[in-house]
């Protein structure tokens, strides 16, 4: 069967360090149609289960453990079975959400995640988010970056557990070399490419973006 990447947007609310904010995230569907991974279960439960059609889902992989990506996880667990997902480096945030579950099982640099017969490659990129991680789908030429790298930049490092010369360095050694025509699917906003962020990076950094 073909596999096919669904995108749905849910809106809530990003806490942390006393703040909210209301956001839009990009929840990313991928799979056949059959089976699916679930990347960043945000806000909504009930809509990410009907986005899945009744397809079974594998995992519930979480980029970063930041509030607004990990708040439906475990509802959409549990009414579906699946597994959650996440790097042990984000326990810290995850339990400030959750504090009574934790994740099922923890990922690593370098793991492989299989779907609808492609593969998904865990790469740590912390700075973000300590235990911060983007899914690279060669077959697909596709990287899911949740909050790590966006259309016209890194992520935030302003906040807690965050940190603008890491995620430089996790955005340089990681992600900038990927292929230039890899879609980056973000965690908010549109997607770009690796081609189209990779000449801005001295920018970046010298505005400490």
């Amino acid at each position: 069967m073909t596999v096919r990447i669904d995108h749905l947007v849910t809106s809530g609310t990003f806490a942390l360090d006393g703040g909210e904010w209301d956001v839009d995230n990009n929840v990313w569907i991928v799979g056949d149609d059959t089976e699916a991974i679930v990347i960043d279960a945000a806000h909504d439960a009930a809509a990410i289960e009907a986005a899945l059609g009744g397809r079974t889902l594998r995992a519930i992989v979480c980029t970063h453990a930041h509030n607004d990506h990990i708040d439906a996880a475990p509802a959409l667990a549990d009414a579906t079975g699946a597994r959650i997902l996440l790097h042990p480096d984000d326990l810290p945030l995850w339990k400030q959400t959750h504090p009574n579950r934790t994740p099922d099982a923890a990922l690593a640099d370098g793991q492989e995640l299989e779907i609808a017969g492609i593969t998904l490659q865990v790469l740590h990129t912390p700075g973000h988010a300590p235990g911060a991680v983007c899914l690279y789908a060669p077959e697909l030429a596709t990287v899911f970056t949740g909050d790590t790298l966006f259309q016209g930049g890194p992520g935030a490092t302003g906040r807690s557990f965050s940190h603008f010369p890491t995620i430089v360095e996790s955005i340089r050694d990681r992600l900038l070399a990927l292929p230039g025509e890899t879609t980056v699917r973000t965690g908010h906003g549109d997607s770009t490419t690796i081609g189209a962020e990779a000449p801005h990076l001295d920018e970046w950094i010298a505005r400490g973006h």
